[in-house]
């Protein structure tokens, strides 16, 4: 045996060292490419392979966390569910994910049924962090067994990272990003693609803020916002909206409409109502929830002497009716190490990434395109020389061989003009190959031009970045109906 003799706390510093590096990367810090840490990517692609696409059916919940773990992910089935409810959470996720079927819990706090019991398929978001996977966009690695593959990021149309957000605690380093309007991003995106020296104060202009799922009022000086979004870490106090409304007579009550984001709304009610129990507050009479689908928290005062506005700053000094939100843009780059981001670099980064998956896409295309033109430049040689070809094929014991020296052809071309049927010699499949032709011709022409142009790059992206808007308004259009 070949035994070492390693001080402890040296051998201790590496073991730990290592298992923080493992918790950072492979669990708690996203990706700043698609914003995925790899258990929501491990979801997601483990969906995209059952084809549960957002036209399909929908798939027992069960199913999917079990392809996951047997497949991608060794760790526990219900750490497993639980990352697969958020991403189908819409006070949660502000722009789910997943399409969940069932009980996904509620923003009362209650939990998710069994995952035997609910169902799910990816939303068309989702599809389009997955769009072009198959067309070597993207590395793969081998899974945890060796048996399947995965991938190292996703090709991500839309910028995930900072459309839901972010948040996780790691050995010694944190993230939370807050969610924000897809809709500012790619206009955001759009004016950064063109004009790549675009400050971070142009950006606030366009992005402002985080835009929360529960919605909620940021009360911080926009002064406060933008050092937080130039150092990526910052603080900002985060409110509930509220409205008067009128009774008559002079009556009122106090609506609330919107909350705070990750505030267990039935808390809220539960820490009112036990303040008015112990006389804490004498200005309110009771509280009622009358919420559905939107949030709808009813305070109703004591008397109508007391102004709505001393009520609310009241509460929001006593209760969770004013949070807390502290932002830290950290997340894993491309080289896959921790790094604090701005806004700015996070919005670069983001479209480094797509430059990769343009030229990447592009690169396989022209590859699949190369392929096909050389098959068919082997067929265009037969129907110039029909009866020579056939005679070959009829006559010769090895004509392969004699084909290629011939017409100066390789093995793939002999091989598919081997394989050809006689249908396909007819004079219309002729006009249609050569007709197929000169389109790929034309086809490959436009794709060299594509990796040789970073003006065409931009463009490219710029109309990417416009139609995936399209997609998205379409989508909240139709959720409207």
């Amino acid at each position: 045996m070949n035994i070492k003799k390693v001080e402890f706390a040296r051998a201790l510093e590496e073991r730990y060292l290592s298992y923080a590096l493992s918790t950072i990367t492979h669990r708690a810090l996203p990706d700043i490419r698609d914003g995925l840490k790899p258990v929501h990517r491990r979801l997601l692609y483990a969906m995209y392979q059952l084809r549960l696409g957002n036209n399909s059916g929908f798939k027992k919940s069960a199913r999917v966390v079990g392809d996951v773990i047997g497949k991608f992910h060794p760790h526990g089935d219900q750490s497993v569910y639980e990352a697969l409810v958020r991403l189908a959470q819409d006070f949660s996720t502000r722009y789910p994910l997943i399409d969940g079927q069932g009980n996904f819990g509620n923003i009362d706090g209650d939990n998710a049924a069994a995952m035997r019991y609910t169902e799910t398929r990816l939303t068309a978001l989702a599809e389009l962090m997955l769009k072009d996977i198959t067309e070597e966009t993207v590395d793969f690695i081998k899974t945890y067994d060796g048996v399947e593959q995965e991938p190292i990021v996703l090709p991500s149309a839309f910028p995930n990272l900072l459309a839901n957000g972010s948040s996780g605690i790691a050995v010694g380093m944190a993230t939370n990003i807050p969610p924000h309007n897809i809709e500012e991003l790619f206009v955001a995106l759009g004016k950064l693609l063109k004009q790549p020296n675009y400050s971070n104060s142009q950006l606030l202009n366009i992005i402002p803020g985080p835009d929360f799922p529960t919605g909620g009022e940021i009360i911080d000086s926009k002064q406060s916002i933008k050092e937080a979004y130039f150092k990526g870490k910052g603080t900002i106090r985060l409110r509930a909206r509220w409205r008067k409304e009128s009774l008559g007579h002079g009556q009122y009550q106090i609506l609330i409409y919107e909350i705070p984001y990750q505030v267990n709304k039935s808390k809220i009610i539960e820490r009112v109502s036990e303040l008015i129990d112990l006389r804490k507050i004498n200005y309110l009479e009771t509280i009622q929830d009358e919420s559905a689908e939107d949030i709808r928290i009813i305070l109703i005062p004591k008397n109508r002497t007391f102004k709505p506005e001393v009520i609310m700053e009241d509460l929001y000094k006593n209760t969770d009716l004013e949070s807390r939100f502290a932002i830290n843009f950290n997340a894993i780059n491309h080289k896959l190490e921790p790094k604090l981001f701005s806004l700015k670099d996070t919005l670069k980064s983001f479209i480094d990434h797509r430059y990769t998956i343009v030229k990447r896409r592009s690169k396989y295309r022209l590859h699949k395109t190369e392929s096909r033109i050389e098959i068919l430049k082997g067929f265009l040689i037969v129907y110039s020389n029909l009866n020579r070809v056939i005679k070959i094929i009829r006559t010769e014991n090895d004509p392969d061989k004699k084909l290629m020296k011939i017409f100066r052809l390789n093995k793939r071309q002999v091989e598919a003009i081997l394989a050809m049927r006689l249908r396909q010699l007819k004079k219309l499949e002729e006009k249609e190959i050569k007709s197929e032709n000169k389109g790929l011709l034309a086809y490959k022409k436009e794709l060299i031009q594509i990796l040789r142009s970073k003006n065409k790059q931009i463009s490219i992206l710029d109309q990417e970045f416009k139609e995936n808007l399209e997609t998205f308004q379409k989508i909240k259009n139709c959720s409207k109906r």
